[in-house]
């Protein structure tokens, strides 16, 4: 435990850096509450990077905890390699492009050469540019889908992919060691640009990027210039690249949302910029009265998410990530094998609490599945080590129910680019056929059975949220309930501790993945239940899978499964 009134003063006389975090310090002034929230702890560096509210305090984001993060990303860049490089991209947060230039200048300041995007680019065009220009390390400043008080820095490695636990433990343990004022070597970004260790990225792998998205086309032959859609890019960084792949493609009725067109770290007209909310949608939909359209997308500020609303005649239908997941699954392997570039031995990744149902409809056409921990960098994972085998081909689609989506091997992360691409090819062709893609979400349910998912998080913010959930997952792990909804559990999965426990038996089972902290019920019927924290908010997170033999039968264990978990919870 911190120090925190300590702290509160050394920051009062050393923030200087940053005139908002002067104004933030003196407010805090006779608040014990603030001063401890902002000082009693340090804000977390693990394989995701940092994520937190923008603000003073060794718990905020702001320029000190960006530069100390950075200079522990120098230091293992450093000590694996000599003269090496990183890419840097930002979206439009409050305070992303100022971040992005501090950890530039920490890393030229270190000896690393650094590039930068000159504007705001997506999350997936910062693991793009790592690979394509063979740096060591990367950084994108974002808080994904976040409210507006929220920033970030994700940090990957020389595949693109997120650091792996060893790596994030090497950055930690150096950011420890280092004092946040005197520890950090920084180098003015103006005079790194004119000495050349700091370089903007080049239009061209602007460009190579989109070649590549393009490149995953499945139905070439559909023409897309009959498609009617509407995008919104919720004030993010996706307004360009995907109005770009989309114009490629032959897509020429597109309305953006003008309200949500530019970038805004406020988000005033989505305090919530998810697509996974239906709220992202009110501004679009408000469209929809003078100028309808077959879909409609919208995508998260770092545009590595995309979430869609189909035109079902009289209403606009909101699908979920599994729904997206489950279709995107389906037709890429029927139309792959139909057209002959179906590889021997597909595969799909997707995650633990991702919809089972893919595994019907992999089996119908020899696809394996592989099963990761929830977050992409472990999907991410599965095809470095594809790609290490010669076999990056086999791999052909790596998704997550919290509509994140990846086709193609130009990245190691969701992209929401290659995703908007697909989602509107798929509308245009199942159009052919008469169909819109509720229609074939039905006609998928019919072919390979029932299986309804639902998705609910209970935000525990602050010092005490953090204890609470603490706390729940403590109780559910040590008394795990046996009976759920009349239907006995048949597995009890403690991810954490690695064991799968038969719950007749009581014979337990090593689970072969990394330990996370995720507790996970499996029923006799098929259905499920797995409850874990948030790694990104300050949320317990609540996964409901159900399976029945009717649309209605499954709909209704789905809302009694979720009850009954809210209940284990304690909500």
């Amino acid at each position: 435990m911190n120090d925190v009134n300590a702290l509160y003063g050394l920051w009062c006389r050393k923030a200087t850096k940053d005139s908002d975090l002067n104004k933030e310090l003196l407010s805090y002034a006779n608040d014990n509450d603030a001063i401890s929230e902002a000082f009693y702890k340090d804000l977390e560096f693990g394989t995701g990077g940092l994520r937190g509210i923008i603000g003073a305090g060794t718990n905020r984001l702001n320029v000190y905890t960006i530069g100390k993060a950075s200079q522990g990303l120098a230091a293992y860049v450093n000590s694996i390699t000599q003269n090496g490089s990183i890419a840097i991209a930002y979206d439009s947060r409050i305070k992303s492009d100022l971040f992005a230039r501090t950890a530039a200048e920490v890393f030229a300041a270190n000896g690393i050469k650094v590039y930068i995007y000159k504007e705001l680019m997506p999350t997936p065009m910062l693991s793009f540019a790592v690979r394509e220009l063979k740096c060591d390390a990367g950084v994108v400043i974002t808080a994904s889908h976040n409210p507006a008080k929220y920033n970030g820095y994700k940090a990957y490695d020389n595949t693109g992919c997120q650091l792996c636990p060893e790596a994030a433990d090497f950055v930690l343990d150096i950011m420890q060691k280092v004092d946040i004022f005197s520890g950090v070597k920084t180098l003015d970004f103006e005079e790194g640009i004119k000495s050349g260790i700091i370089e903007y990225i080049s239009d061209d792998v602007y460009n190579a990027f989109l070649d590549r998205v393009q490149s995953q086309r499945i139905s070439k032959d559909v023409d897309l210039s009959g498609l009617k859609c509407i995008y919104s890019p919720l004030h993010g960084s996706g307004n360009k690249p995907v109005r770009d792949i989309l114009n490629r493609i032959g897509i020429k009725d597109l309305t953006v949302v003008k309200s949500q067109e530019l970038p805004n770290g406020n988000f005033p007209t989505a305090p919530y910029p998810n697509p996974e909310i239906p709220k992202a949608f009110e501004e679009a939909l408000k469209l929809t009265k003078e100028n309808p359209a077959d879909i409609l997308l919208a995508t998260d500020p770092d545009c590595d998410r995309v979430g869609i609303a189909v035109n079902i005649g009289k209403e606009y239908k909101l699908m979920t990530g599994n729904d997206v997941g489950v279709i995107m699954s389906n037709y890429i392997l029927s139309r792959r094998k139909e057209l002959g570039t179906l590889p021997d031995s597909p595969i799909i990744v997707k995650t633990i609490v991702t919809t089972e149902l893919v595994k019907n409809i992999a089996k119908k056409y020899g696809c394996e599945v592989v099963e990761v921990l929830t977050g992409f960098k472990f999907i991410g994972e599965q095809m470095t080590e594809l790609e290490k085998k010669g076999e990056i081909e086999r791999y052909v689609l790596g998704f997550e129910e919290s509509y994140g989506y990846l086709a193609g091997g130009h990245a190691r992360d969701k992209d929401a680019v290659v995703a908007s691409m697909l989602i509107c090819e798929m509308a245009a062709y199942y159009k052919t056929k008469g169909k819109n893609l509720y229609e074939v979400l039905t006609d998928i349910y019919n072919e390979f059975g029932f299986n309804y998912c639902i998705q609910n998080s209970f935000t525990c913010e602050g010092q005490s949220g953090m204890a609470k959930i603490s706390g729940i997952m403590e109780t559910i792990r040590n008394n795990p309930v046996s009976e759920i909804c009349g239907i006995k559990v048949k597995t009890f999965k403690d991810f954490e501790k690695s064991v799968s426990t038969d719950m007749a038996s009581g014979k337990c089972e090593e689970i072969f993945l990394p330990k996370s902290n995720v507790l996970g019920f499996y029923l006799d019927d098929g259905s499920s239940i797995i409850v874990r924290p948030s790694g990104t908010e300050p949320k317990i997170k609540l996964y409901i899978g159900a399976i029945a033999d009717t649309a209605q039968k499954c709909e209704d264990k789905r809302d009694a499964l979720l009850r009954a978990g809210t209940k284990i919870l304690g909500f």
